[in-house]
Parts: C-alpha cells; sequence; structure tokens
C-alpha cells in the first residue's frame, strides 16, 4: 500500500535538444531587404568599375584612371586602374548576383578602404568628405558578414549554401590584409 502523502509521478517528456548551429530561418522581409541592398551596392560598384575599365558613365577609360592612380602615388598606374576596375565590376556583379557574397564583398571592403585612404579624412561630408565612400565600405563588409539571403545564387553553391559567419570574417580580414598591401606600395 503506498502513503497518501505521496504521489505517483509520470516521468515528463524531455524538452527537444536543439542542435548548437541551427540558423533562425529567414523571412522574405529579410531576404528582400538584403537583395535590395545587394543590387543597390553591387552594381553601383560594377558602374564605377566600368568607369575604370571602359569609361562608361563619364569614366577616365584605363588611362585616365591610370594617370589618376599614379598621381596618388602608387606605382604602374594602368596596372593599378585595371586591378581596381576588375575588382569593382567583378565584385559589384558579384555581389548583386549573391555570388561568392562573401569574397564580393570583402573585394568591394578592400577597394573602398584604399578609396578612402586616397581621398583622405579631411572631412566627413561631402565634397570633400568620405561619408560615401564609408558607407559602400560598410554596406560591403556587412553583406559580407551576413550572406546573401535566400535570393541569391550562394543557394546554389554547396559550401555557401548555409552562411557562416566565419567565411565573412576571413573574407573580410583578406579584404583588410590585401588593402594594406597595396596602401604600402603606395608613395
Amino acid at each position: 500500500m503506498t502513503s497518501p502523502s505521496v504521489t505517483p509521478t509520470k516521468p515528463q517528456a524531455a524538452a527537444p535538444a536543439v542542435p548548437p548551429h541551427t540558423v533562425a530561418p529567414s523571412t522574405p522581409a529579410h531576404d528582400t531587404g538584403l537583395l535590395i541592398l545587394r543590387l543597390v551596392l553591387g552594381l553601383t560598384m560594377a558602374a564605377h568599375g566600368a568607369q575604370k575599365l571602359f569609361g562608361w558613365f563619364g569614366g577616365g577609360g584605363i588611362s585616365g584612371t591610370g594617370q589618376f592612380f599614379t598621381a596618388s602615388g602608387y606605382p604602374a598606374g594602368d596596372a593599378m586602374a585595371v586591378l581596381a576596375g576588375l575588382t569593382e565590376t567583378l565584385g559589384g556583379l558579384g555581389l548583386a548576383a549573391g555570388l561568392l557574397t562573401p569574397l564580393a564583398g570583402a573585394a568591394l571592403f578592400g577597394t573602398m578602404i584604399n578609396a578612402i585612404a586616397v581621398h583622405g579624412a579631411g572631412s566627413f561630408f561631402a565634397p570633400e568628405g568620405i561619408e560615401y565612400e564609408l558607407l559602400l565600405t560598410a554596406g560591403a563588409a556587412a553583406l559580407a558578414l551576413t550572406g546573401p539571403g535566400r535570393y541569391a545564387v550562394d543557394r546554389f553553391l554547396p559550401v555557401l549554401r548555409a552562411h557562416r559567419l566565419a567565411h565573412g570574417a576571413l573574407a573580410v580580414a583578406l579584404g583588410a590584409v590585401l588593402a594594406a598591401v597595396l596602401l604600402l606600395v603606395r608613395d
């Protein structure tokens, strides 16, 4: 016989374990916001690259941009114009498409670090300010770190299907190191 003060208890069901690397599901609003940011920032940078490479949109082309790089203290101005133009064009198109987003964002991040260094920090606001360059730099880094969202080519690449912060952080660090190397060769 059991004691009236002791009541039998049923075993409690254990709470389901949450895997440690569970990614919160993205919402359509989040993914659409990232898509808009990627398109605007990526296509803006691709257009800047086309100015340098082809002289489109009122740009100087390779020779005009090369003269600017030489005057800014970079060696081999034409080569730097090609490097900057390709980085901006390919990085911008990659970012817009959401293709290799961590690398595309990091390429633009590094390029814009150089742009800020060349422009100088005499003022924050236009016309001599760096606010535009700083905004593009931060946007590129943010996209490299957060990933492209659901509406991106990266969703079809097994390695980048589930964006990891480590991919973005390593890519941004690489962009910063390469930007520093380019700044060191500048007079």
